[in-house]
Parts: structure tokens; sequence; C-alpha cells
């Protein structure tokens, strides 16, 4: 028995390698603020809030409290049939936040079941308006849209589909990515080149013809590739063109929602308004799983014109606004405005900006980027062994005490929204000291 309890073997992790991480573990047991603690209680600055989920830090007071006294009064309420106040007082809130005609929203537990909501929305949405060819989806290379078949078929992460490829939903295209190193290396904020990547979309629409194409799906920045910030004008080119044609043009904002970008979402940030966002992470800090779907108010109103009182959307989830989630939720939208959080992010955004890019110069750095609390800092990758400088830039980091997000080549930052400018300048002095002196 003791011996099972010590060992790591039993718990299969995910998107982890797991022979490697078991034979050196990055184990964190505790946390509060802007730091983990180890089991030996080694101090971790957390430059990644999580996994780009605790805006708000970690154990916030009022966040613990909601939980603690939601557990205590209600653990569980049914969502099919039933409900429970505070989730439809929470969905006003929500959709407060949002722009102007979105007052709707449908809650998920995670970032993949909102995509995969929104995506069956989408497709249940053209049959309802009487355009039932409509069924093709958009999404575009380098996207990531979570781990549900849905998700992954829009996305465009060759190594999250490859051993599912024969399964994927059909009937799927996809637009370009928009990393052009050699055009946009080092830029701050949006890149300057790449607007007419946004045209490629007119090509699809020419070779399926509109009328058979449902909806398009994108991160308006790309962060599980490395942090892709469009280039300028694309997005509204996106939506120009989705606008032309009547297809549905969905954002993915699990990632960019919630002050990320010193904003409520980034369609703000952008100015450009989709038909659809999907959210999770920042929604409850991370504190508790949830997600949440935002719908323009005609595509709610066409699902809601027929007559009669029967299920209008055959869909949903066990745990949609579980109790405990709307209360994390409730507790972590209060203490965004309160505390100021989404203008804290706004005004940090500079310095760090300034920051990661005095990196340039540095060994093996190729490119830096950056939008808002969002940055990445892309490395020439070892000659025939593509992730392995990723690989131990992030152990190094982790070794000399703080928590940086890997992919491929590329350090990924997205710290929590209360970070302060000593964090910043730590974070990257550390990570300047490990591509110095660190082997990598």
């Amino acid at each position: 028995m003791s011996d099972k309890k010590q060992s790591l073997e039993s718990f299969w992790m995910p998107f982890t390698g797991n022979r490697a991480f078991k034979k050196n573990p990055r184990l964190v047991a505790r946390a509060n603020g802007m730091y983990y603690y180890t089991p030996d209680g080694r101090e971790i600055l957390d430059m990644v809030a999580g996994l780009w989920c605790c805006n708000a830090g970690h154990g916030h007071p009022s966040i613990v409290a909601a939980i603690q006294a939601q557990a205590a009064e209600m653990d569980y309420a049914p969502p099919f049939g039933f409900g429970h106040p505070a989730a439809f007082e929470v969905a006003e809130t929500l959709t407060g936040l949002t722009p102007a005609g979105m007052d709707h929203v449908f809650f998920t537990n995670s970032g993949s079941e909102s995509v995969d909501t929104a995506l069956k929305i989408a497709l249940a949405y053209q049959k309802e308006r009487g355009q039932p060819s409509r069924t093709r989806l958009i999404g575009r290379e380098r996207g990531y849209h979570g781990v549900g078949f849905g998700g992954i078929s829009v996305g465009g992460i060759p190594h999250n589909r490859k051993q599912f490829s024969n399964s994927m939903i059909p009937g799927v295209d996809h637009l370009p990515h928009t990393h052009l190193l050699d055009r946009n290396a080092y830029s701050r904020g949006l890149p300057e080149h790449g607007v007419e990547l946004a045209d490629a979309l007119e090509a699809i629409l020419t070779l399926h013809d509109p009328s058979n194409v449902a909806a398009v799906i994108v991160e308006p920045i790309a962060g599980s590739a490395g942090v892709l910030i469009p280039p300028r004008g694309y997005l509204k080119r996106l939506r120009e063109i989705c606008t032309r044609h009547d297809i549905l043009l969905i954002f993915d904002e699990v990632i960019t929602g919630f002050g990320r970008l010193g904003s409520n979402f980034a369609a703000q940030a952008f100015d450009v308004v989709p038909d659809i966002i999907t959210s999770a992470k920042g929604l409850t800090s991370g504190t508790v799983p949830m997600g949440a779907v935002f719908v323009r108010d005609e595509i709610y109103n066409e699902f809601m014109s027929k007559p009669g009182s029967a299920i209008e959307l055959f869909h949903g989830y066990t745990y949609s606004a579980h109790p405990l989630a709307v209360a994390a939720c409730k507790a972590t939208q209060k203490v965004y405005v309160d505390e100021g959080l989404f203008e804290r992010s706004a005004a940090m955004a500079p310095i760090f900006e300034d920051a990661l890019h005095s990196l340039k110069g540095e060994p093996n750095v190729i490119d830096i980027r950056n939008y808002g609390l969002m940055g990445a800092v892309e490395f020439a990758p070892v000659k025939g062994q593509p992730g392995a400088r990723g690989a131990a830039i992030i152990q190094k980091c982790f070794e000399a005490g703080v928590m940086v997000r890997v992919t491929g080549d590329t350090i990924a930052f997205s710290p929590p929204l209360i970070l302060e400018e000593n964090h910043i300048q730590h974070a990257v002095e550390t990570l300047r000291t490990v591509l110095r002196v660190g082997d990598v």
C-alpha cells in the first residue's frame, strides 16, 4: 500500500511526456498569490497563471470563501429542467461584459466543451433558419480549440490530430496561420504584415460555395501554438468576409477572455464583434472548472421562435452551471471589478512588453512577440531535435524558481493579472540567466 502511494505511475498525465516527467518530476503542492510552492517549500513564481487561467492569482480569500460556503449550502443542482437562482444571476453579470447584442450564455465545464458547444450551436442554427446545406466549418492552421472531436477537427496543431486522423468530423477546412517570422519578427503588439492572409477565406468559399459554410472559428490570439498575434486589420477582414457571405464568426476566447488583453474580451480589444464567443479558464480564475458560450441575440432568438414548449437545443452537460462553479465565477468577477484587475492588466502591459523585448540578442532568441499580458520568446531549434531547447529551458527555469509555458521551442508567458513590476523583472532576468549560463 505504501509503495503504491509513493508511486507516480497510476496517473496518466495529460499533454505530458509521462516517462520523462516521472524521471524528473516538477511537482507543486500549494499556491498563494503569484506563487506556487514545491512539496519541500521552494517558491516558484507563476508566470503562466497556472495554465492561462488563474487571472486573479492563487487562493484569493473571497473566491475561496464563496466556494466553501456554496459547498455547504447546496453541492449540486440538476440543470436539465431545473435551475438555481445564482446561475441566472451570474449569466446576467457575464452577458454584461460581452459586446452589445450578445445577451445569452450557455454554460459548459471547460474550453473544449465550449468549443464543441459553439460548433453544435452554429450547425443547429443553420438548420433552424432554413439553411441546412451550411455544414462546413473552417478553422486555422496552428489553432487550438480543445480536445473534443469537433475541436481537434477545426484545430490546426498536427500532433493533436495525427493519432485521430481517421475519426475527425468531415467537411472542415483550414485558413493559413498568421505567423510570418521572416516579416514580423520582434513585433511589439500587432504585426504590420499579413492582413492579406485573411483573403484565403475567400478562396475556400469559392471552392465550396458560401452557401455550404456554417462558421469560421479562430483564436483572436493563438495561445497554445506560441502566442501568435494577428496582423493589423486581419480580424476585421475576417469579420467583413463572414458578414458578406452570411457566415458565423466564432472567437475562441478561452485564453484571451477576462482581462488577459486589458479588456473584457479580445472582441473589445480589437473592436471586432463575432457571432459567438467561447470562454473558460479566467471565468473562475481556474478555481472550479467552468466554461461559457456567448451567442448573438439573433442566434438565440432563432431557436426560441418556434411554437410550443419543446426542448430547443438537444445539448447540455450534467455539470452545466454547477453551483460551486457558479459561486466561484460570481466571486471571481467581483474580484476583477473591485480590484480593477482588467485595468491593471492594461497598465502593466507596456512594462511587460519592454522587459520581454530586452531579451532580443540573447543566445538562440529568434523572435519576441506580445500583446496585453501575453508574450512569447521563440528560440532556434537544436539541429535535428525540435523542441529539445524549449524543454531544457522550461526545466532550467523551474529549477531557478520560475514557471513558464513551453510549446515546441517557444516559451510563453501569461501571468496572473495581479503581477507587479518586480515579478516581471525577476522572470525576465531568470530567463536571461538560463539562456546565458544554462547550457540550453
